[in-house]
């Protein structure tokens, strides 16, 4: 999977933590979380611990979006066989699939290709009916891939939107909730245009704490959230929106355009939401990882939020104290954490939250032993190229230089110029970011 493994592999401590890496996507690649959790056995569907009789249905559909979905929909379809009757879902990581039409649409920004294939994927759900069975997928990258915004705001407007928001540092639910207000299947609307058809929700989470709101801004979850917060993100945030925007925002707040539907809205007695992989599935599979070798695995969280560079150090201060005391636990040691960081972009340089997150780490580290690796689940490091990072300190030969590219937001030259990034290509899932510390004995 990391396509420069040799070139990374300066240590067996190296090759350790991109085994962790690899091993922990992988246990969330589609292939994997969608077999694991789904069988058929004659007219009977298992998903986890739901069984659904689907002699009832006539039709059988699989829709939509996000980094995985392609190859989600590719699995689903040598489950379900013959009775699948239609289907489409929206990407940027597209597969070949036999009867579900992929549509290559665009993440972060929203494109007029993902707009359109959300809008045939509303079309198909609002033509469902009681005896169709909506098997729905999701995963990361679901909001921009699905993006479809209401009719007064157009795909440019909310591209600009969208652009400023991801480098204000806005977090994901200030984002979402902003999306939802200004979407035609955000916020729980795609699962009212399904009504009555049965919808089941089958999500690769990447969302800390997995709130089903988020993950894809919830197209088929209730959403408590309400249009004055969506001001109050844009306010927060100092962000002068485009006027049909603002406009929109406000006919919500003043009650001429209908709120999201709550959780409590009848309209989700038929929607069904299964999480089949997120990111504790990944770092559980890099902690077992660590138990076969001599390093001993502690999981920090699994939710860790904030900006990648503050997270950097907190995370370098646990492996100093762990290599000078021992606590708070012996080396050698592993320490795993997921979640998702966020950058603020104050420079013109490239550099994606996992980059930044190992460039400053090196810098507090006290030691050239401990080994911090990196990645974005996905393969890309936001913006930048590359999945992350893997080094130690003894790539910081010049301290004022490395402070000056995290200054500018470009620890991705810093790292590349040293041969530091990792390459993984897309790698067809997203559950956020796992990052691997390692601290010898």
């Amino acid at each position: 999977m990391i396509q420069n493994r040799e070139q990374l592999a300066v240590t067996p401590t190296h090759e350790l933590v991109m085994d962790c890496i690899e091993q922990g996507i992988k246990a969330t690649q589609p292939r994997n979380a969608v077999k694991n959790a789904l069988t058929l056995t004659e007219n009977t569907l298992e998903i986890q611990d739901r069984s659904i009789d689907l002699s009832p249905y006539s039709d059988i559909l699989i829709l939509g979006g996000g980094k995985a979905a392609a190859q989600m929909a590719r699995v689903l379809e040598t489950i379900i066989g013959d009775r699948l009757t239609d289907g489409i879902v929206v990407t940027n990581d597209p597969t070949e699939t036999d009867q579900t039409r992929v549509i290559r649409g665009s993440h972060p920004v929203p494109n007029e290709v993902g707009r359109d294939g959300a809008a045939e994927i509303l079309s198909l759900a609002e033509r469902a009916e009681s005896d169709t069975l909506i098997l729905f997928v999701l995963s990361g990258g679901g909001s921009s891939l699905l993006p479809l915004p209401t009719r007064d705001v157009s795909l440019s407007a909310l591209r600009s939107l969208t652009q400023e928001l991801l480098e204000c540092g806005a977090s994901i639910d200030e984002i979402n909730t902003v999306r939802k207000h200004l979407s035609q299947i955000k916020g729980g609307r795609l699962a009212v245009a399904a009504a009555p058809a049965t919808v089941v929700g089958l999500v690769l989470s990447d969302v800390t704490g997995n709130d089903l709101g988020t993950i894809a801004s919830g197209p088929i979850v209730g959403d408590s959230s309400t249009f004055a917060d969506a001001k109050a993100v844009l306010e927060r945030y100092d962000i002068d929106a485009p006027a049909p925007i603002t406009a929109h925002l406000d006919e919500g707040e003043l009650g001429k355009t209908p709120e999201t539907p709550t959780p409590e809205d009848p309209v989700f007695e038929t929607v069904h939401t299964h999480i089949l992989a997120d990111g504790s599935t990944a770092i559980r599979r890099a902690e077992a990882v660590a138990e076969a070798s001599a390093f001993t695995p502690l999981i920090l969280s699994t939710q860790v939020e904030g900006e990648a560079r503050t997270v950097g150090r907190v995370h370098a201060a646990i492996a100093n104290e762990a290599a000078a005391t021992g606590r708070p636990v012996e080396p050698p040691l592993l320490l795993l954490s997921g979640g998702e960081t966020t950058v603020t972009i104050c420079g013109d340089g490239v550099g994606g939250p996992n980059q930044e997150f190992v460039l400053d780490g090196l810098l507090a580290t006290n030691t050239d032993e401990i080994v911090l690796g990196s990645v974005d689940t996905d393969g890309k490091d936001g913006v930048a190229a590359g999945a992350g990072a893997l080094a130690t300190r003894e790539i910081i030969d010049d301290e004022e230089q490395a402070m000056a590219a995290l200054a500018d937001n470009d620890a991705y030259s810093y790292l590349s110029e040293r041969d530091a990034i990792i390459k993984t290509g897309p790698t067809g899932t997203n559950v956020n970011d796992l990052r691997i510390i390692a601290i010898p004995e």
